[in-house]
């Protein structure tokens, strides 16, 4: 739009700027590279500290300013830096600035130049003025599509999340009496929706904690943490959840003080199961930690809000399904 406008108008730099607040951003720039590059690192343009420039004009007016001889200019005659640079080093002279409004609302604005000064016609105030009109509308338009493929995406995780608790129900009601597989089947689906690697599922006996169900985990993990029993300490999540009673999230195992200190629990985490982001939620019935679900990823990639509150979700289920102690 920025150039087709430019190079039809017969001007030689442009921007199309859209509006943050009292600031303007430079998102397109038209001219040669110096002039594209100062926008490039500076884009964006403070109004409060640049009054009565032509960008201040048309943000409180929202109206067309056209100023035939930029150095004519009050903003110009006064020093304004900004306007200052504009004539003297980039070569503006005749400048045509129109808004982009929405609903009487300023939401940007096309701003051309020429290096001339030589007036634009009616026709090419009216061309600009189109081109800003469509600006707008594409900016609205994307963001009804940003919106949709949003509630999309929250339909689908909804339908996902709705197909994981009728699995879990018709293994309930497939296994009556069998808990161990109903146990899984939560596993799976909470490693599943929250993409991450592998899984484990404890239960609280006594001082310790008892795997139970395990998912996607590594054959030597899973043949020496299943149904083994794991002592709560200063360098595992379970001392925490059990201080604590709220869920815990490691975002990089590699960098835990945990592993800095060479914590055989987590140095055995990271070197030999390749956990990087790792997330424990625990069991609680009348506000005691009965169990804990904990999932694992091998990249640094923090759960979202969205996954733990998943997680909890499930750890709520497996609450009061918890299995008669081991004697």
């Amino acid at each position: 739009m920025l150039e087709n406008a430019t190079r039809i108008c017969e001007a030689k730099l442009g921007n199309l700027f859209l509006r943050e607040g009292n600031c303007l951003r430079a998102v397109a720039v038209h001219g040669d590279s110096h002039y594209a590059d100062h926008y490039r690192r500076e884009p964006m343009v403070d109004i409060s500290q640049n009054p009565g420039t032509p960008l201040d004009r048309v943000m409180k007016r929202k109206q067309v300013i056209h100023i035939s001889d930029l150095r004519l200019d009050r903003s110009y005659l006064d020093g304004n830096r900004f306007i200052v640079a504009l004539a003297d080093t980039a070569g503006a002279r005749t400048e045509l600035v129109v808004p982009m409004l929405k609903e009487d609302e300023l939401v940007g604005a096309i701003v051309i130049y020429r290096q001339m000064v030589r007036p634009f016609t009616d026709k090419q105030i009216q061309l600009v003025t189109n081109f800003a009109a469509q600006a707008v509308v594409a900016i609205e338009n994307a963001r009804l599509l940003s919106e949709l493929r949003q509630r999309t995406a929250d339909l689908a995780e909804s339908l996902d999340q709705q197909t994981a608790t009728s699995e879990v129900l018709r293994v309930i009601s497939s296994s009556p009496g069998e808990l161990e597989p109903v146990f899984q089947a939560m596993l799976e689906n909470a490693t599943r929706l929250c993409e991450a690697k592998f899984g484990t599922m404890y239960f609280r006996e006594g001082d310790a904690f008892r795997a139970v169900a395990m998912h996607g985990a590594p054959t030597a993990y899973r043949e020496s943490r299943l149904h083994a029993l794991v002592i709560p300490g200063p360098g595992n999540t379970f001392g925490h959840i059990l201080k604590t009673k709220h869920a815990l999230q490691v975002e990089d195992a590699a960098a835990d003080q945990g592993y800095s200190d060479r914590d055989p629990t987590r140095v055995s985490a990271v070197e030999l199961r390749g956990i990087r982001t790792l997330l424990s939620v625990p069991m609680l019935k009348a506000n005691e930690v009965i169990g804990a679900i904990a999932i694992y990823r091998q990249v640094v990639a923090p759960f979202t809000e969205e996954q733990v509150a998943l997680v909890t979700g499930f750890a709520s289920q497996a609450v009061n399904m918890r299995p008669r102690s081991r004697t």
